[in-house]
């Protein structure tokens, strides 16, 4: 196994407060047995290690519902208790993703492969520039781009046959990030693509800024939003339709804040981030994207409250990639910390955005093995000092992570 982390997948752990993904238990015990949880309360086991929470919280370990990673950030991930990525956009061979299902000392991974875009579309800008050698040099292999309805429905297929566990779409024409004038889908390639994902039995999220952008995928039948929109507030219909469509929303108001010119210094000044990052990751949190300067970021906070408060589902993430400067504020694991900090911002309860990075997420993708403590469920877990249900920000005062009952160790 690799370096990194304790191989015995088996311990008990006593004096904890259990948050289970949606509710605080009465049971202060936890039994892991061969990395499944086994028992919640009682007796401590006599075979078996016991660990000793200290009143600390244990939570589920925590879901991120929009990256583009790789193995370094999916290991930079699990360090601040995230112990499942979902890629909204990026390329895994088999053999890749079945390295990623056997090691330990990195979160696991669900992943769109390459997401359906018009030519030249977003973000092709960023993948033909991006750090990673790999990926610029399979680019052109890779090119997600269509043209036609058929071309689409090809695309999908392709990506469905490679592995991708949802679709994802663009409807990008840049005016908000910086590259204004991106090519967009046509309305029948954009339907196509989405119906053959059903038709495949796959879910489908859109990435969008605009309100009109928002009602245009979702006309189109996608299930959920994979960015909060930060062109204006959502109009009464628009709800509405959210709400008939049961569709949900992963508003990455992280990234949205960076591209509003706020940088993640604060964080990266955090002692509790310093020691899990490297420099580079450090200097790239510490900078913004700052393409749209002229935004508030207090309106989208209450674009978010307005549709939580009418009943749509909010799932936590980010859309963290790499440290480009392009790409400033965020970073792997630490930022959905932050993200869950402006949902409480926004007004969510902290029971509430701890639900949108464990039991919600689960239940979206069908994850039915993660994002809740229970019995028979996987032991990924995070324990915490303090009590994040009283202060979301207790999150980031990690004491121990685990992934399938394996401890990740300095």
């Amino acid at each position: 196994m690799a370096k990194g982390f304790h191989e015995d997948p088996s311990f008990a752990l006593a004096n904890a407060r259990v948050f289970d993904g949606e509710q605080l238990l009465d049971a202060s015990t936890v039994v892991v047995r061969d990395g499944k949880v086994s028992a919640l309360g009682g007796a401590m086991p006599a075979d078996l290690q016991v660990l000793d929470a200290k009143g600390g919280t244990l939570l589920p370990g925590l879901i991120d519902s929009h990256v583009h990673t790789d193995i370094h950030g999916l290991k930079d991930a699990l360090k601040f208790g995230v112990t499942t990525e979902l890629e909204m956009n990026g390329h895994w061979s088999a053999k890749a993703r079945k390295e990623v299902a056997r090691r330990r000392d990195v979160a696991d991974l669900r992943t769109s492969m390459m997401g359906v875009t018009a030519k030249n579309g977003h973000p092709s800008q960023y993948m033909r520039t991006s750090d990673n050698l790999l990926i610029r040099l399979l680019y052109p292999l890779i090119d997600p781009s269509v043209a036609t309805a058929k071309q689409a429905v090809q695309h999908v297929n392709k990506q469905v046959k490679a592995g991708a566990d949802y679709v994802k779409v663009f409807l990008e024409d840049g005016e908000l990030i910086g590259y204004p004038g991106l090519p967009i889908l046509a309305e029948t390639t954009l339907k196509a693509a989405v119906d053959e994902a059903h038709r495949l039995g796959k879910q489908v999220l859109a990435h969008v800024t605009t309100l009109a952008g928002a009602t245009k995928v979702l006309e189109a039948g996608v299930d959920g939003l994979a960015h909060m929109f930060f062109d204006q507030p959502p109009t009464p219909d628009f709800v509405a339709l959210l709400v008939k469509l049961g569709a949900f929303v992963v508003p990455t108001l992280v990234t949205i804040s960076s591209a509003l010119g706020n940088t993640g210094a604060e964080l990266a000044a955090d002692p509790r981030v310093r020691a899990r990052l490297n420099k580079t990751w450090l200097e790239s949190l510490a900078r913004s994207a700052n393409v749209h300067p002229e935004g508030n970021l207090d309106l989208i906070l209450n674009s978010v409250r307005t549709l939580h408060d009418a009943g749509v589902e909010i799932l936590a993430g980010c859309d963290v990639s790499e440290p480009l400067p392009m790409l400033g504020g965020l970073a792997h694991g630490v930022s959905l910390h932050r993200e869950l900090q402006l949902l409480s911002k926004a007004g969510l309860t902290p029971i509430e955005v701890l639900r949108t990075a464990t039991s919600v997420p689960a239940r979206r993708f069908g994850l039915k093995d993660r994002g809740r403590i229970f019995v028979g469920g996987r032991a990924d877990l995070l324990l915490v000092e303090g009590e994040p249900l009283t202060d979301i920000t207790h999150t980031l005062s990690i004491v121990g992570v685990w992934r399938e009952g394996v401890r990740l160790t300095d």
